[in-house]
């Protein structure tokens, strides 16, 4: 029976097996030579295309990346595939066998079969072990006479070794020549998703990627090599998106590139060596002022907040001494500003220094300020200049301008007044007072003073009164003011009446207004101004009766005509000539009744006008007011409708015939207020002689109680031993004797004059005793009866001889003798009825009585009218107390 023997004694012959041994070394050195060479090739030209690719662009990530996996994976990706292939898939005979067959099939086969035979089990029955032998030593024999690295794959390792080898020769000369190129490559393929820029050998010193240009405008973009550049190309290129290239040339390390105005935005591509970079062109609108204002702070005597003034013209007025400060606010934010330096405007005294300022703006976002800054005596300008954000620059034209003015005194005026004014003491002037100025008003106010005054009146007076406490904001005042000189005790002279306006400007002091000269007077003064307004008065209204008496002769005339003639042209062209100065006549008389209507009011504050004369002023002032108000009208509408076109023949002759009619009433009538104004006037004359003389009198005593106050200090001296004060009021005395015997000498004429036109024996009389007392003529010879002989002449003589006290004594006896003549005078009127009149005495009618009543209601009426004014005078008396105790600073 046969058993199956395991081969454990049967292997494949040494020399076979040394030769397959052989075989797989060759094997696997050759493939791990091709694996590591391959490898290395592709990291290597995985570098390299990276290395050449920066020097063209900047390689995107994403194409690093995929270079740097391409590379890996040849070492990372085909080694391992190579080594299972070569390595791990042939490390047994049969594998090794079936490599040896695809080169020599035979041979291949059997070593394969050999190999299957060593691999199988001993049994005596199917398989002689010695055939198994001997059938592996033939083919070991076989295996010998053959090479079998013949069977090898076709080499492929000295090639890649000779690649990889030539391919680390250039990355060594990349390195070698270029180190920083090739360790930016080698830093950038290693680490493709870092954010490390590629190297080039031409190279921006701060290279900028984004710029905002003006709208609009040509910009400039300048490029400038680091000084460690490699390449410094002489020309450098840029294109703004499709618009033709610039070119720029190389100067001082810098290329300057002029682009034109833009609307839109873009990129701008330059080109310089191996450098390709990129700008972002933004066009925007340069950064502009939106709105300035100007924080004014003024001097600190004029007591004005400071206040924002927003400049619309680039200008600010400020006065000398504020502190202003600007602030701007502008179209974009800003980065930064500046100011100045200032410049002056205008001319430049030679003594003064102008000094210029300059400084930073306080920028935050797009609002600018400075300040303060002082408003000196000249006007200047303050240029500016800023950039925004973007870095573009703005302002280069914009300026403001400092009007630098001075604080100028106020002004002042009077208004509602004449500039001369007569008046009694009780009247009251009501005005109204103005002033300006341009920096604010403290206080106004009117003050008053006499005006040179005469021996024997009052001393002379002086006062004020605050009407307004201003402030500092008020510019303009218009104040009502009212001034009396009763309120204020002054008697009768003459005032200097101002008003005054104070500011705030230290120690200016007040500025005036035109003087307005008032003159107070008494009651025979008052009364001579109102008599000579009367006789102006009296002359208009005569000239005014001619002339209505005259149109009344035309009127004649035309009442002659027929009716037919008067509806002709002619008759038409002479009724509208008529019925034109008929209306003039109208306005003439009705502006004439106002005037007469102020003369009697104002009469009627004089105590010295008798009744009668008032009565008859207030007869021909009605005689007027009717001629005015109806029938002078009348006439004129009578001549208007005969001259319409609208009327018959018959008509118009009736209305000529009616307008003549009455306009004999009118002249009639207006004859009868002329004599009746005349009459009042005659009256008024002869009152004013008693007053004249009485006023003489007054003077002549003044002249005696002055010299009697002096008296002392010169009595007994001879001219030479007067003290110089006492010499002056003596020299004082004798000038106002002068003047007083001036006045005598025109009474005295005017007498005569009036006695010659009325013939009243009473002022022939007095005429005739002042002659004889020789009172205005100058004696030659000593006179030692004062009482006959009183002439003013001689008292002067006594004044300069130092005589004090026969002055004295004459000056009374004179003041004597015309108080007795105007007392014969005021009899004589009182027993006539006035001068001129006739009429006697008698008990008074009924129409006297509702005169005298209407005369005291008018006066009444004044007064009343004259106490509300003083009342205000003195309101505003009070208001000054107050203002003065509790003052507007």
């Amino acid at each position: 029976m046969s058993a199956n023997l395991p081969n454990h004694d049967h292997v494949i012959p040494e020399i076979l097996k040394r030769q397959l041994e052989s075989f797989r070394k060759h094997l696997w050195r050759r493939k791990v030579i091709e694996i590591i060479a391959l490898g290395w090739i592709g990291l290597f030209l995985s570098f390299l295309l990276l290395f050449g690719l920066d020097r063209i662009w900047p390689t995107p990530v994403w194409a690093r990346f995929l270079i740097l996996i391409s590379g890996v994976s040849l070492f990372a990706g085909f080694a391992p595939y190579a080594l299972h292939r070569w390595i791990w898939g042939h490390r047994h005979e049969g594998q090794l066998a079936r490599l040896i067959a695809k080169k020599f099939p035979g041979l291949g086969d059997r070593l394969l079969g050999v190999i299957e035979l060593q691999a199988q089990d001993e049994n005596g029955d199917t398989l002689s072990p010695r055939l198994r032998e001997a059938a592996m030593q033939v083919v070991a024999a076989e295996a010998q006479r053959r090479e079998l690295d013949e069977a090898l794959p076709e080499a492929r390792h000295r090639k890649w070794a000779l690649a990889a080898m030539a391919l680390l020769i250039l990355v060594s000369t990349a390195f070698v020549f270029a180190p920083k190129a090739g360790l930016n490559a080698f830093e950038r393929w290693l680490n493709p998703f870092a954010s490390i820029e590629r190297y080039t050998f031409t190279q921006l010193d701060e290279p900028i990627t984004f710029l905002a240009v003006p709208y609009g405008e040509a910009f400039r973009v300048t490029l400038k090599l680091k000084a460690e550049s490699e390449q410094k190309p002489q020309f450098a290129i840029a294109r703004l998106e499709n618009q033709p290239e610039v070119r720029a040339s190389l100067q001082d390390h810098h290329y300057d590139f002029m682009f034109p105005g833009q609307q839109a935005e873009g990129f701008v591509t330059f080109r310089l060596g191996d450098l390709k970079h990129r700008l972002k062109i933004q066009p925007k609108q340069r950064p502009v002022v939106l709105h300035t204002t100007v924080t004014v702070k003024p001097p600190a005597y004029l007591n004005i907040p400071e206040s924002k003034v927003a400049l619309n013209i680039g200008e600010i007025t400020a006065v000398e001494g504020s502190k202003l400060t600007f602030n701007l606010e502008t179209s974009s934010p800003l980065k930064k500003g500046t100011f100045g330096p200032t410049e002056i405007s205008g001319e430049l005294l030679k003594s003064e220094e102008f000094e210029s300022i300059n400084g930073p703006l306080k920028i935050t976002g797009v609002e600018a300020s400075f300040g303060p800054i002082d408003a000196g005596n000249t006007a200047f300008s303050i240029p500016f200049s800023w950039i925004d954000e973007f870095d573009l620059i703005g302002g280069e034209s914009f300026k403001i301008r400092v009007d630098a003015v001075k604080d100028a005194p106020p002004v002042a005026y009077l208004q509602g007044l004449d500039r001369q004014k007569a008046i009694v003491p009780k009247e009251v002037l009501d005005f109204e007072i103005l002033g300006e100025d341009d920096f604010g008003i403290r206080k106004a106010g009117i003050e008053w003073s006499s005006y040179g005054t005469i021996p024997g009146e009052k001393p002379a007076t002086s006062g004020e009164i605050i009407i307004t406490q201003g402030g500092p904001e008020v510019e303009r005042i218009s104040e009502p003011a009212s001034f009396s000189p009763a309120a204020f005790g002054i008697t009768p002279q003459r005032l200097i009446l101002r008003s005054f306006v104070e500011d705030y400007f230290p120690e200016r002091g007040r500025v005036y207004s035109e003087p307005v000269v008032i003159y107070v007077l008494s009651d025979e003064e008052h009364a001579q101004l109102l008599k000579s307004q009367f006789d102006r008065v009296i002359a208009e209204l005569e000239d005014l009766s001619r002339k209505e008496l005259n149109l009344l002769d035309e009127n004649e005339r035309l009442e002659r005509l027929d009716g037919e003639k008067l509806q002709a042209d002619e008759g038409k062209e002479r009724l509208t000539e008529q019925e034109k100065a008929e209306d003039e006549n109208v306005r003439a008389m009705k502006e004439l009744t106002k005037r007469m209507e102020q003369l009697m009011k104002d009469t009627a504050r004089n105590e010295s006008i008798d009744k009668k004369t008032m009565k008859k002023m207030a007869e021909a002032m009605k005689s007027m007011q009717e001629l005015s108000e109806k029938e002078m009208p009348d006439v004129s509408e009578k001549l208007q409708a005969a001259g319409e076109a609208s009327n018959t023949p018959e008509k118009s002759k009736e209305d000529v015939k009616k307008a003549v009619k009455e306009q004999k009433e009118v002249v009639e009538k207006m004859s009868q207020a002329l004599a009746d104004a005349k009459d009042a006037n005659k009256r008024f004359e002869a009152s004013t002689f008693v007053t004249r003389l009485k006023k003489a009198a007054e003077e002549q005593n003044g002249i005696a109680s002055g010299l009697i106050t002096g008296l002392a200090n010169t009595i007994g001296m001879r001219e030479f031993e007067v003290d110089p004060k006492d010499k002056r009021k003596l020299e004082e005395s004798s000038k106002q004797l002068a003047l007083t015997a001036s006045d005598i000498r025109w009474i005295q004429e005017d007498l005569g004059h009036y006695h010659a036109r009325t013939n009243e024996d009473v002022f022939k009389q007095v005429v005739d005793l002042m002659r004889e007392s020789k009172i205005s003529v100058n004696e030659q010879k000593k006179i030692t009866d004062v009482t006959l002989d009183v002439g003013l002449e001689k008292i002067q003589d006594k004044l300069q001889a130092n005589h004090a006290y026969t002055a004295i004594e004459t000056s009374r006896k004179t003041a004597d003798k015309l108080n007795e003549w105007a007392a014969l005078l005021e009899g004589a009127m009182d027993e006539n009825g006035g001068a001129g009149g006739g009429g006697g005495g008698g008990a008074p009618n009924s129409e006297d009585e509702d005169f005298e009543f209407m005369l005291r209601v008018m006066k009444m009426i004044q007064q009343q009218q004259d106490l509300r004014a003083r009342t205000r005078v003195l309101e505003q008396l009070k208001r000054d107390a107050q203002s003065t105790q509790n003052p507007i600073r």
